[in-house]
């Protein structure tokens, strides 16, 4: 067999069994360790949400590997920051020293711990990954210490405008064999976070955007918990997600008054802006508090970790730079105890699923992981996109992350979701309070 041959069965043939493709790559180990020689970001939409995914190619034939930079509300300004400023930086870059890259190209702006460049890193760094476990002939929990568990437990979302309706939704849910689900209920007339209201308000904004009052969202979900313990028992673990969208102070006395229905965790109690309010928190209640998920920065989650402020840390890991510095942060949880619970909805790549499934497997103080079903689209474009069972996601056997991209596929999907402008504006509905204040998201 020529080297040409061994490097293609090497990088992942489906033809070979996971057992004969590590054989094959154990050949290979011998030759020079490959050079990155293209990099390309891919622009998608399934179900019109924007997603850059990114893909490294190395000089030995057939090895590249797929990366997540799913800025979905800034996905265009990703594709330039990796094609302008990552490529001509790594092209010729010995593509097995990750972590000597991740460094590189995280200081390589000088100002740093942004979200265009985290996500940029993010693509190339879990690209790397996928390449080492394709290298390797071994999914990527193996090369992190390997199996801490059989299987992630997930959680799936429940909602609807009524309160009976968001309790039938999730014993659909539960039917599907879920045990943690994540409740939202929309408030009359109102934009709410996860179920729309129907009916109208009382009272008559000021204006004609869409209308949220955090009082009334507050007094409507304590509603909400109080049927669902009573409908859905004792035994399933809730979740609730307040999105940022109520006050310091706010934050305080709705975590109290949550903590006689036990959940499973609260979810961005405050914003990232007031995350010092998490120490009143903490000294009021014993509520359990989630939170990361706008974080880009070690300032904002080493506090909330060291001085276990947080039970679940919960940044999206493209947002964070990519596996790399995940799988440091994690660690340093397990020292404090704190759990993690990886971001994972619809504006998270099937790569970038992989990438959590994989961390949850391979960390000991996994906690949870959000789960988006991705419809028949997307999985025919992300061959190998997980799809959870009983509740349970199991990561892919295959090398790397076990997913192959249909970039053509890909492309034209961009361009007809996107229709008629290319790429219009994307990004967070504004919406307001009843005089008019614009609140947080």
């Amino acid at each position: 067999m020529n080297r040409r041959t061994l490097l293609k069965l090497a990088a992942g043939s489906p033809a070979l069994s996971p057992w004969a493709q590590a054989q094959v790559a154990r050949a290979t180990r011998g030759m020079p360790p490959p050079k990155i020689r293209d990099i390309k970001a891919i622009s998608t939409a399934p179900g019109k949400i924007p997603l850059a995914v990114v893909k490294v190619v190395t000089d030995q034939d057939g090895l590249y590997g797929w990366g997540c930079a799913s800025f979905t509300l800034r996905s265009q300004v990703v594709v330039a920051a990796v094609e302008k400023y990552l490529k001509p930086l790594l092209v010729g870059k010995p593509a097995d020293r990750i972590d000597d890259i991740w460094q590189a190209t995280y200081n390589s702006s000088y100002w740093r711990n942004g979200p265009v460049l985290n996500n940029a890193i993010s693509g190339v760094d879990q690209a790397l990954w996928d390449i080492k476990g394709r290298q390797a002939g071994m999914p990527v929990y193996q090369l992190l210490g390997g199996k801490c568990r059989e299987a992630v437990a997930c959680y799936s979302h429940a909602s609807g405008g009524e309160i009976q309706e968001a309790i039938d939704h999730a014993r659909r849910i539960i039917a599907n064999g879920f045990r943690y689900v994540r409740v939202q209920v929309g408030v009359p007339g109102m934009e709410g976070y996860g179920g729309a209201g129907r009916g109208s308000l009382a009272a008559k904004p000021l204006h004609a955007s869409p209308v949220y009052e955090p009082a009334y969202y507050i007094r409507r979900t304590l509603k909400l918990f109080e049927e669902c313990r009573e409908q859905l028992g004792d035994e399933i673990e809730l979740l609730h997600d307040v999105h940022e969208r109520v006050s310091p102070n706010q934050a305080v006395q709705f975590a109290k008054d949550l903590e006689r229905f036990k959940l499973f965790f609260m979810e961005d109690a405050l914003a990232p802006e007031d995350i010092s309010y998490f120490r009143q928190i903490r000294r009021e209640c014993a509520t359990p508090i989630a939170m990361g998920e706008l974080f880009n920065s070690p300032h904002e989650w080493t506090p909330l970790i060291t001085e276990r402020l947080i039970d679940y840390m919960r940044m999206h890991v493209s947002q964070m730079g990519g596996v790399t510095p995940a799988r440091k942060v994690a660690a340093m949880g397990e020292i404090y105890n704190v759990k993690t619970a990886w971001h994972g909805p619809g504006d998270v790549s099937p790569i970038g699923h992989a990438a959590n499934v994989t961390l949850d497997l391979a960390c000991h103080n996994f906690g949870i992981q959000e789960y988006f079903a991705f419809d028949q689209t997307t999985r025919e474009v992300f061959q190998g996109t997980l799809v959870a069972k009983d509740g349970y996601l199991y990561a892919n056997e295959t090398p790397g992350w076990g997913i192959e991209v249909d970039e053509k596929a890909a492309a034209k999907l961009f361009r007809e979701e996107l229709k008629p402008d290319g790429m219009p504006y994307y990004g967070f509905p504004v919406i307001r309070r009843l005089d008019g204040t614009v609140i947080k998201p």
